[in-house]
């Protein structure tokens, strides 16, 4: 079965400069949650934007995002748009969705690199503890 190729029928919109349009294929998911995290660090904001398989990905991304504590959900938006299977000659229907998420209060102290991961179980014991005591404390 030979593959479709697929073309844009109409503009998704100008570009924006806080935009990121996912793929499922082509970067890793993290690449994008970091290139989202410089987004909200440099304009507030991110819009997450992706069209059919690829939604899952950006959904993935924003509730990482949220998750963490980076952003919240500031609005979504689903849509159905038009797309030309160049192969069949006719339009085809694909979702869309856009997400886009604003910085949190925490978004600094928490991207600083002097912040303290809170998945470490050893944070809050004390530097001079002996091995006895950090075992005893991770019970």
């Amino acid at each position: 079965m030979a593959s479709a190729t697929v073309a844009v029928v109409t503009p998704l919109s100008p570009t924006k400069k806080n935009r990121i349009q996912v793929s499922n294929t082509k970067k890793p998911l993290f690449f994008y949650v970091n290139l989202a995290k410089r987004y909200i660090q440099q304009h507030n904001e991110v819009e997450l934007s992706a069209l059919g398989m690829a939604i899952t990905t950006v959904v993935t991304i924003a509730e990482i995002l949220k998750n963490n504590g980076f952003a919240f959900q500031k609005k979504v938006c689903t849509s159905t748009i038009g797309m030309k299977d160049e192969n069949k000659g006719r339009t085809v229907q694909k979702a869309k969705i856009e997400i886009v998420l604003e910085k949190t209060e925490k978004f600094d102290s928490l991207m600083s690199p002097t912040s303290t991961n809170n998945n470490d179980k050893n944070h809050d014991i004390p530097t001079h503890a002996t091995s006895d005591e950090k075992k005893e404390s991770e019970k």
